[in-house]
């Protein structure tokens, strides 16, 4: 079963061809700019990658482009669209409706949209990939897949917020999480490694980039997460602030007598790490400017190394325990400095991680390194995300349910 996995934003469109027999991915790339007039197609596969120069009005013709690069010419993969047996949309807000992925139906669709509320600007670009494909390749299977599925187990304990009840009841205001594909994909590897049923395991998932969240996952399922409504919520990150005590918001907007849009650009785009450091959101740039002697740098570097160990430690205390913590994520995957500063001073916990390992993990060139060091109790694994690979486990897995 070839399989396209789509994840798609109101003006870009990532793609990966997943060919399931062997999980090999056939070509990737990523379609920009749509609706500009500077758009342009980057197409990798058969060991070239190229980016060239197109026209996409919409994300249909970027679709068209898409099957253009796949079928002719050096990034050939295929012979025809009707090659491709199905389509794993990313799709990012499901609310409590959708709590696992599901065959696209215009009832699906017509939800998704009544849930853009949730994700403004992310389900209705969702949407846009959706009929766009619909366009483009007829009647294959669609599929939808959720960030926020992989959560929808939490108990209402955790989900909840001490607000009027009616709130959550008339307007769905609750904690949803994010990143649910890339927790779900690297727990599973995890139990994998580990050589255990992930149903006796209890595990971190620290999913750290740009945007960053971390979940516990007791015996397969979500406890608990930390990005809550919205993905604003949680760590700090390259420019969302976490969580805040609500009455800063108000503060803020009335101080600086600013509408509540110019408030949420602030807390979303300009706060963060870039907001404390005044350097940069990518926490690299940071990092440097901290060893050049930025102390606003260093505070902010703290801050997000404090944050994360703290939230890995009411997780442990949550789940009554934990057998392993696995990073992932831009930051997760390739900063060791942070890796370490975040176990330090652990090991009552039993977290201890081995230095040269931590130090090495990103030369070993495995999608799964363990960096634990000897003695301790709790298994310290960096995992290498594969979100895509995820999607188009689910696509495949919701239409053979369905063709049986």
């Amino acid at each position: 079963m070839k399989i396209l996995v789509i994840n798609c934003g109101s003006s870009s469109l990532k793609y990966q061809l997943i060919d399931m027999d062997g999980e090999k991915v056939l070509c990737k790339g990523l379609c920009e700019r749509i609706g500009m007039e500077s758009s342009m197609i980057t197409h990798e596969a058969n060991g070239t990658k190229a980016t060239t120069p197109a026209i996409f009005p919409t994300h249909t013709e970027a679709f068209a482009e898409v099957v253009k690069k796949m079928t002719t010419g050096e990034g050939k993969v295929i012979d025809s669209a009707s090659d491709i047996d199905a389509i794993g949309h990313r799709v990012v807000h499901g609310g409590e409706k959708f709590k696992a992925s599901c065959l696209i139906t215009p009832e699906v669709v017509n939800t998704i949209r009544e849930l853009s509320p949730l994700a403004p600007l992310h389900n209705p670009a969702g949407i846009l990939g959706i009929e766009a494909a619909k366009k483009v390749f007829g009647d294959i299977p669609n599929v939808a897949v959720f960030d926020t599925a992989f959560h929808s187990t939490m108990p209402p304990k955790a989900y909840m917020y001490a607000i009027p009840y009616e709130y959550y009841e008339k307007y769905g205001v609750r904690r949803y999480g994010f990143h649910g594909t890339s927790h779900k994909y690297v727990s599973h590897r995890a139990a994998e490694f580990l050589e255990e049923p992930i149903e006796r395991l209890k595990l971190i998932t620290c999913h750290l980039g740009n945007g960053s969240s971390i979940a516990a996952v007791d015996q397969g399922k979500v406890v608990d997460t930390s990005m809550g409504m919205t993905p604003l919520a949680g760590l700090m990150m390259g420019t969302r602030c976490g969580d805040l005590d609500p009455s800063v918001v108000n503060y803020l907007k009335y101080t600086l007598g600013i509408t509540g849009h110019e408030l949420d650009e602030i807390l979303n785009k300009k706060s963060g790490l870039l907001g404390v450091s005044g350097v940069s959101s990518d926490k690299r740039d940071v990092e440097a400017a901290a060893k050049a002697g930025n102390k606003r740098a260093q505070l902010a570097s703290d801050m997000l190394n404090y944050q994360i160990k703290k939230t890995i430690g009411s997780y442990i205390a949550a789940m009554g325990g934990v057998d392993a913590i696995i990073f992932t994520g831009g930051i997760g995957e390739h900063d060791a400095e942070s890796r370490a500063k975040i176990c330090h001073h652990m090991d009552w916990l039993g977290i201890r991680v081995d230095t040269d390992k931590n130090n090495n993990a990103h030369n070993q060139h495995k999608d799964v390194v363990e960096i634990t060091a000897w003695g301790a109790r709790v298994r310290t694994l960096v995992i290498e995300t594969n979100e895509e690979l995820m999607i188009a486990r689910d696509t495949k897995e919701v239409v053979e349910d369905a063709e049986k």
